[in-house]
């Protein structure tokens, strides 16, 4: 019987410590996010445009074009 008092109250003070915590994300969270998103778009973009410039330049030496 004490465990199942002791489970509860455990279970009890997990529910409150949940309820009491800060629900969603704060500003700085999202800017962080939307910075780190920018900086993968910017290095995606620099190698696709090498990678592009690389390909175009092969497809020309393969038709002949100069």
């Amino acid at each position: 019987m004490r465990l199942v008092v002791a489970y509860l109250g455990f279970v009890e003070s997990t529910k409150q410590r949940i309820i009491d915590e800060e629900d969603g994300l704060s500003t700085a969270e999202l800017l962080g996010n939307a910075a780190l998103a920018i900086g993968a778009l910017v290095i995606i973009w620099g190698l696709l445009q090498a990678l592009g410039v690389d390909v175009v330049n092969w497809i020309r030496e393969q038709i002949g074009i100069d």
